[in-house]
């Protein structure tokens, strides 16, 4: 009996270490690919252009501007003083995690970022680029749990302290102070102030969207008094479940029975339709959801 529960947990170290190494790889995969994308963003569509970046890298080319400093180098450095503030808010893991993505990401936009060709056509076209590159980048990064240093560990200090706070929206006004700064350095254009907030405006937008947006959906709440006639008609109808929850009118002080129901963009119509042929009085309220995880969605 001793032997075979060795045997067992043998095999379930076995399997925990696969685990982590596949999660491990899987990390540094996100890293690399949001590393070329923040590279293709940074340096390949607005040195050129000389637009005002967002966060460490945006200081980090101003540098590069000035010195001739490696956008890199100049935002691995800048990041250790922010680090070692942090490191107690953001804890252990979380901390080298980023260490590693900011490895990863300054040897991408030095190394590789400069043997691809900058752009140097419509002015608008690059500050979309960027924005969208850049975000998607961040955005990878962000969702395996990490971060690229700098105001990253700010924003994520942050987002720990307020966690209704979106990552987009705190982003965007620590932004704003370094995209002025650096249009204010840099060239001093008013027209590279205005692309830059286009950048962190539609940079954010991305971060956001690549976090919580791909797996965005509604969610309907269906005050009624036919719950199951309700759920079995959205049930036939799209094939999702429903919760039902107890509530209380607060005029009438009755109990009234509520139907939640969870699902994506498409099928919200067909839910509110459903809703109304099996209640034609029910009171309908459909709400956006950031993110649904579980059965019949994204697996946690």
């Amino acid at each position: 009996m001793k032997k075979g529960k060795e045997v067992k947990s043998a095999f379930s170290g076995e399997n925990n270490r696969k685990d982590r190494i596949k999660n491990y790889v899987k990390d540094v995969a996100f890293d690399v690919i949001g590393g070329l994308m923040i590279a293709f963003g940074t340096y390949n569509f607005t040195v050129y252009a000389e637009f005002p970046m967002v966060g460490l890298s945006g200081i980090a080319l101003i540098f590069y501007h000035l010195m001739n400093i490696p956008i890199g180098i100049t935002t691995a450095v800048l990041n250790i003083p922010i680090a070692l503030i942090c490191y107690k808010s953001l804890g252990k893991n979380f901390f080298l995690r980023s260490v590693k993505s900011i490895i990863i990401t300054s040897l991408i936009m030095d190394v590789i970022g400069p043997a691809f060709p900058v752009f140097s056509g419509d002015k608008l076209l690059a500050a979309i680029c960027a924005g969208v590159l850049s975000g998607i980048g961040y955005g990878l990064i962000y969702m395996r749990n990490s971060s690229t240093g700098g105001v990253d560990f700010v924003v994520m200090t942050i987002k720990k302290a307020h966690p209704h706070l979106t990552i987009g929206s705190i982003s965007f006004v620590i932004d704003v102070f370094i995209i002025i700064l650096g249009t204010a350095v840099v060239s001093g254009e008013i027209e590279n102030l205005i692309y830059g907030m286009i950048i962190s405006f539609i940079l954010s937008a991305v971060v956001d969207k690549v976090m919580y947006g791909l797996s965005a959906g509604k969610m309907a709440l269906i005050v009624t008094s036919n719950p199951r006639q309700v759920a079995e008609q959205i049930s036939l109808t799209t094939e999702r479940g429903c919760t039902f929850i107890k509530a209380q009118g607060s005029y009438s002080e009755e109990e009234r029975d509520v139907v939640m129901c969870a699902c994506s963009n498409k099928q919200m119509f067909a839910i509110r339709t459903a809703a109304k042929v099996a209640d034609p009085d029910a009171f309908i309220v459909i709400l956006d959801s950031n993110e649904v995880v579980g059965e019949g969605f994204k697996k946690a």
